[in-house]
C-alpha cells in the first residue's frame, strides 16, 4: 500500500520532510545525533543545556559539517544568556527552541535574526507567554516525558494548547516513543511530535552503553519524577520542574527527605564520587514512561523512517475504522456488526 505524506504546518514552516523533531537533550543530543535526525528528514536539535562554550563550539561545528538540511538548537530559559544565544546564532541554525522558564529576554535575538522560534510549554500560563512573545512553534510537553517536566499529562494538555495556539503550529511531547504516538499527536490536532528518550537510544546519541542498556531493559513503572538527583548534583533547576528518571538506590534512600538532603554536604559529596565513576545506583538515567516500547538501539535516520512508517500505518488503520458499515480492531482487521 502506498504511504501517505505527513505534511503539516510544522513541516512547511521548517522545510522538513516529516513532522518529527529531536528533543534537544542536554549532553545527549550532540551534533552527530542532530545531523542524523535532520538527514533523516526530521528536525534535529542540538541540546545546548550545559551552555559550555567549548562543547557548543565542537557540537555545532559537527552539525554544520554533517548536514545541509534544517537543524536547530535548544536552550533552557532559566539558565541561558543572550550571549550564548547570539553565539549559537552565528552557526545559522534554522530554529531555536527555548524551554523551562521565562523565555522573553532570550527570544529577542532569535526574533531579530529572523530564525523560527520554538517555545516549549508545560502549563497554560507558559502557553500564554509563548503566544505573547510570538513563538513560531509551541511544544506542549506532558509529564510523561523523560527528564525535566511540568505536571500536566500529555493527552489532555496537547489539545488544549492546540486550541489556544490557533494558527501557530504545535508539537506534542511526552511519552511518545513510536509512530503510533506520532499519529496520536496528529489526531489531537498537533502538527507533529518532539521526541526525546527514543532518540536517546540511537547509535549517534552521546550516551554510555550502560545507560542505553538500562533504558532498553527498563519499564515505565520504573520511572519517577523527583528533585532528589538535581539536589544531589547541585543542579539549580527550578523546583517546579522535577525530573523523570529511572528509579535507583539513591532515590530510594532519599525519597521524601529532600530538605534534609539539601543541607547534607557529606551525602552530596558521596553522590559526586559515585557519579564520577559512572555508578547507575546514583546517576540520573533520564527516561520517559514510554520506555517499554524501546527494545533496540537504531541509527537515528533509520529510526525517523520507522517512526514515519508506523505513523502512516496507524493513521490508515484509524481511517479504515471510520466506515458506515463496520469498524476495525487494533490489528486493522475489519469487523462487521451482525
Amino acid at each position: 500500500m502506498e504511504g501517505m505524506a505527513l505534511r503539516t504546518r510544522f513541516t512547511e514552516l521548517l522545510g522538513v520532510a516529516h513532522p518529527i523533531a529531536l528533543a534537544p537533550m542536554g549532553g545527549t543530543a550532540g551534533g552527530a545525533l542532530a545531523a542524523a535526525v535532520s538527514n533523516g528528514g526530521a528536525l534535529g536539535l542540538v541540546g545546548g543545556g550545559r551552555e559550555d562554550p567549548q562543547w557548543l563550539k565542537r557540537e555545532l561545528g559537527i552539525v554544520v559539517e554533517a548536514t545541509d538540511k534544517p537543524w536547530g538548537i535548544g536552550f533552557q530559559s532559566w539558565s541561558a544568556t543572550t550571549d550564548v544565544i547570539e553565539r549559537a546564532l552565528e552557526y545559522r541554525p534554522q530554529a531555536v527552541l527555548l524551554s523551562f522558564g521565562d523565555p522573553t529576554a532570550l527570544a529577542e535575538p532569535v526574533i531579530d535574526a529572523g530564525v523560527p522560534l520554538i517555545i516549549q510549554v508545560t502549563n497554560l500560563d507558559e502557553t500564554a507567554t509563548a503566544m505573547e512573545i510570538g513563538a513560531d512553534v509551541i511544544v506542549a510537553q506532558g509529564a510523561e516525558a523523560g527528564g525535566h517536566t511540568g505536571g500536566r499529562a500529555t493527552l489532555p494538555f496537547v489539545p488544549i494548547v492546540v486550541d489556544l495556539a490557533g494558527p501557530t503550529p504545535v508539537l506534542a511531547a511526552g511519552g511518545i516513543a513510536d509512530g503510533r504516538g506520532v499519529a496520536a499527536a496528529l489526531a489531537l490536532g498537533a502538527d507533529g511530535a518532539l521526541i526525546g528518550t527514543r532518540f536517546q537510544v540511537t547509535n549517534e546519541a552521546l550516551v554510555a552503553a550502560e545507560v542505553t542498556k538500562a533504558i532498553i531493559e527498563g519499564r515505565g513503572e520504573d520511572t519517577e519524577r523527583s528533585r532528589i538527583l538535581d539536589i544531589a548534583r547541585g543542579a539549580p533547576w527550578p523546583a517546579r520542574y522535577p525530573a523523570r528518571t529511572l528509579r535507583n538506590a539513591f532515590l530510594d534512600l532519599w525519597r521524601g527527605r529532600e530538605t534534609e538532603l539539601e543541607s547534607d554536604d557529606d551525602a552530596k559529596a558521596s553522590f559526586r564520587v559515585a557519579a564520577n565513576r559512572g555508578d547507575l545506583d546514583v546517576l540520573p538515567v533520564w527516561a520517559s514512561e514510554s520506555i517499554d516500547l524501546i527494545t533496540e538501539a537504531l541509527p537515528a535516520a533509520e529510526l525517523v523512517s520507522l517512526l514515519v512508517s508506523e505513523a502512516e500505518q496507524a493513521l490508515m488503520r484509524a481511517g479504515r475504522a471510520v466506515t458506515p458499515t463496520g469498524y476495525v480492531d487494533g490489528r486493522g482487521d475489519a469487523i462487521h456488526p451482525a
